[in-house]
């Protein structure tokens, strides 16, 4: 979970030189675009990550639960 958290922190850090470094609108607006699909799903397999080792220690409708709050969270931040 905490590589995957970091990989996605460096991915942030790498397009943020990145815009620096060419300055044109126009290539930081794709690359944002391309960080908004892996934000996401860096949520989502970082989550699926923790229920999978909860799954033996919770019950399944406690896991339920959690996985109807990822999903409502992904469907309330939709545009």
């Amino acid at each position: 979970m905490a590589f995957l958290r970091f990989f996605s922190g460096l991915l942030e850090i790498v397009a943020a030189l990145i815009f620096l470094r060419v300055g044109r609108v126009e290539t930081a607006l794709r690359l944002n675009a391309l960080l908004g699909l892996v934000g996401p799903l860096v949520l989502v397999l970082v989550s699926l990550l923790g229920l999978v080792s909860l799954a033996a220690r919770l019950s399944p409708g406690k896991i339920a639960l959690v996985t109807l709050g990822v999903v409502l969270i992904l469907c309330g931040t939709r545009v």
